[in-house]
């Protein structure tokens, strides 16, 4: 374990969750390494890999790194909770280890954050692009039908669940408070493909979204990562998600809303699975 010698905490806590991630996480690694900001810690959490994940990281030689590895496999749920545990810094990103970070990430989103002193932003999230196994860009993500800017939290739920999908992104592609993370408690893995949006959600009754329309983060879709392997259950997934929330009288879903959703959410997840049937090799 290489540890940080700061005296004062980082302003960002960039926290890498991984698991077998020996075959892209340099690139995740060397993606944060080239921030243009700077005052951050990266903590790389190791969930019991096999593989040579440690002989990677431990290639790299900078005191802003962290290493931990679990004694033990703790799942997905359990990786991510331990990156809020161990994250010291102001603000929080998680980065799964299949994907990438704009060298101009960092800065950009943490002037958002800096700026809204009155702390009414729940999350500043930005476009990303979706790469292939070889970093080739092979489609491009935003928000749809949104313009740079705040957006409210509550009409970002509602448009999610309307269209079925996260519009709001991958864990690389959002920044939130710890303090606020802290008040919302731990990760939700009961329903797997949407452990991310879950969270997005319940800090976003908090506050309101902050959209970065420029792609600062990349996500990648390769044979084998996690985010595939649970690809052919997302429908699934999302529509026990929509009828979670629906139940949850703080989103303010109508049965209108969830008769939209779960019908987008098969149609997507008919495209999503089209999609990796074409770009990923068999």
């Amino acid at each position: 374990m290489s540890t940080m010698n700061q005296i004062d905490p980082p302003t960002v806590s960039v926290c890498i969750p991984t698991f077998r991630g020996e075959a892209h996480i340099g690139a995740a690694i060397e993606s944060v390494l080239n921030q243009s900001f700077t005052n951050y810690e990266l903590i790389v959490i190791d969930d019991n890999s096999p593989d040579k994940t440690w002989q990677i990281v431990s290639s790299y030689q900078d005191e802003r790194i962290k290493y931990i590895k679990n004694s033990e496999n703790l799942g997905p749920e359990g990786n991510w909770n331990k990156c809020l545990a161990e994250a010291k810094g102001k603000y929080l990103k998680l980065l799964p280890h299949d994907d990438t970070l704009a060298a101009d990430c960092l800065r950009q989103q943490v002037e958002v954050l800096d700026e809204d002193v009155k702390e009414i932003i729940a999350l500043v999230f930005c476009a990303r692009h979706i790469v292939d196994c070889n970093e080739k860009t092979i489609a491009t993500r935003g928000y749809r039908g949104g313009r740079q800017g705040v957006v409210s939290g509550g009409d970002t739920i509602k448009k999610c669940v309307r269209l079925g999908t996260n519009l709001i992104g991958e864990p690389g592609a959002v920044l939130f408070r710890k303090s606020l993370a802290d008040k919302v408690g731990p990760f939700d893995g009961g329903i797997s493909y949407i452990i991310d949006l879950d969270y997005w959600f319940r800090l976003l009754l908090h506050g309101d979204a902050y959209y970065i329309d420029k792609p600062l983060a990349s996500f990648r879709v390769a044979a084998g990562s996690w985010s595939i392997d649970i690809g052919s259950r997302q429908s699934q997934d999302f529509i026990g998600f929509i009828n979670r929330c629906i139940q949850n009288p703080v989103y303010r879903i109508s049965p209108l809303d969830c008769m939209f959703g779960r019908f987008m959410a098969k149609i997507n997840n008919y495209l999503r699975l089209l999609f990796y049937k074409y770009y990923l090799p068999h």
